[in-house]
């Protein structure tokens, strides 16, 4: 075996994007989202993760740029992983962290050249809103929610083979 410099080795590592978003909901138990000038869709509050930045601090950092808002990022509730798909060349990982809920009447500082709205929906107007291939995370982390137990949402939902070498044989 010929031994490959560690540069070289990460550097040939396939990539793939990374994004943090946050589940923040009402006493009513809505669904926090928002709208993004850029998109047909509304969004859950949240943003890409830097190279350098770990997803929580990701999750913080959008939800302050987004809606003004300094909020305890708790439990990762759902982990989403996508191949890649139409002109996103390169696979994607999503983390959805727990933010929270929200009381009373809150005013929300939004960044006028990127979102144009944030409102609360309930769970299935919610889901509505969103991208198909976005809108299961809804369920998906009320669920994690509830259970305090993340949840992994594959785009292939079959579960993977099990491999030979770490499963035990039962006589």
């Amino acid at each position: 075996m010929t031994w490959t410099e560690p540069s070289v080795w990460y550097a040939n590592l396939p990539t793939f994007h990374a994004s943090a978003g946050a589940l923040i909901t009402d006493q009513a138990g809505d669904v926090l989202l928002v709208k993004p000038r850029y998109r047909d869709h509304w969004a859950f509050p949240g943003g890409g993760i830097e190279s350098d930045e770990y997803p929580h601090h990701a999750c913080a950092r959008e939800v302050h740029e987004e809606l003004g808002l300094t909020l305890p990022v708790g439990d990762l509730l759902v982990v989403d992983w996508a191949p890649p798909d139409g002109p996103r060349l390169r696979s994607l990982i999503h983390f959805t962290f727990d933010c929270g809920t929200l009381t009373g009447a809150d005013r929300f500082d939004l960044p006028e050249d990127e979102l144009t709205e944030a409102a609360f929906f309930p769970p299935t107007e919610a889901e509505k809103r969103l991208p198909a291939t976005v809108a299961h995370r809804i369920g998906a982390a009320l669920h994690a929610r509830s259970r305090r137990r993340p949840i992994y949402l594959p785009a292939d939902p079959t579960p993977a083979a099990p491999n030979p070498a770490t499963t035990s044989q039962r006589a």
